[in-house]
């Protein structure tokens, strides 16, 4: 018994090590993000790294001794510093947001990558129709998904897609009268999104809906972030609303970065919203835990609410942004 008690022991200072040294490296790797875009897709699983620090430190602090215990208690503190600059002023901007009382003359606007291969369009569609959004704005509007853009064509009086490509399925839907409208692809910047100008009592207003790609390989990525940024710059940045599936969290370099190039107010503040459900064939995801999908508003506008809705089928969670414009 005493030797597998050893053995239980050696095992699981083992893995703290391993917690500590593996989750040490790539969280001060992250932070030459600042630097690299290689780098800089390593951010992205910060939650993964600061769960193996926190491990390091528990496993080490119960089941180590002496200089054993120290080494991995420190592995998993160095963890949890790297981790806490990239990720603490987020987390901190998403305890600080308050709400404000809902009135019937807010702007809802609902946010949806709403996937490919989604396993309940028929859900979706009935979800989005009685949200009575006043702006939807859609991602991947196409496979298993073209029933749901069929039924929101039909309800919703204005539309734009991105350039009606294949693969381009950003959609944007509105019950406003649209003044001015494009799809990104069309005027050539290569982007799979779209913007559209609303007529509005307070004045008009422009909303744009936009996919970017994957951070891996580096690059592509961060170049759709320095068009999208040149796109919107012809906007009244006070009155913009940018939203969309943009494959990055807030504790990137990237999105950094593109907060200040936007010169918009990101409004939604580490907000899971990937994966949900049966993302991929290997199984369902219980819970999303990285938050990608944003939004961004200019100053003209306050943040009623910003929630994140339920699981539709789709491998992400709608965003369902309320907007108040006095």
């Amino acid at each position: 018994m005493d030797l597998v008690l050893r053995l239980l022991s050696l095992m699981l200072r083992g893995t703290a090590l391993m917690f500590g040294l593996v989750g040490a490296a790539f969280a001060l790797a992250c932070l030459g993000g600042a630097f690299s875009d290689k780098l800089d897709a390593l951010t992205h699983f910060a939650p993964l790294w600061l769960a193996m620090g926190v491990a390091a430190i528990s496993l080490g602090w119960i089941f180590a001794r002496g200089d054993e215990r120290k080494a991995m208690v420190g592995l998993g503190a160095v963890v949890i510093a790297a981790c806490s600059v990239l990720m603490v002023p987020d987390l901190l901007a998403a305890a600080g947001a308050k709400r404000l009382a809902a009135r019937p003359d807010d702007l809802k606007v609902i946010q949806f990558n709403v996937w490919h291969d989604n396993q309940t369009p028929e859900k979706a569609t009935r979800w989005l129709l009685e949200q009575d959004a006043d702006v939807v704005i859609l991602i991947e509007g196409g496979g298993t998904s073209v029933p749901v853009v069929k039924a929101l064509t039909a309800y919703y009086p204005f539309y734009v897609t991105c350039d009606g490509k294949r693969s381009c399925g950003t959609i944007i839907f509105s019950k406003k009268r649209m003044i001015a409208r494009a799809g990104l692809f069309e005027e050539g910047r290569e982007l799979p999104g779209a913007w559209a100008t609303l007529a509005d009592a307070k004045g008009p207003f422009t909303v744009a809906g936009v996919h970017y790609v994957w951070p891996v390989p580096a690059g592509p990525q961060q170049q759709q972030s320095q068009r999208m940024a040149a796109a919107i710059e012809r906007f009244d940045k006070a009155t913009t609303i940018v939203t969309g599936d943009f494959n990055s969290t807030p504790w990137s370099f990237t999105m950094k970065r593109q907060d200040k190039a936007f010169g918009l107010d990101r409004r939604t503040h580490a907000l899971a919203s990937w994966p949900s459900g049966k993302f991929s064939r290997l199984g369902n995801a219980p819970a999303p835990f990285l938050p990608i999908d944003q939004v961004y508003a200019g100053k003209a506008w306050r943040t009623v609410s910003i929630t994140r809705g339920p699981a539709l089928g789709s491998d992400h969670r709608p965003v369902i942004a309320k907007f108040r414009r006095d």
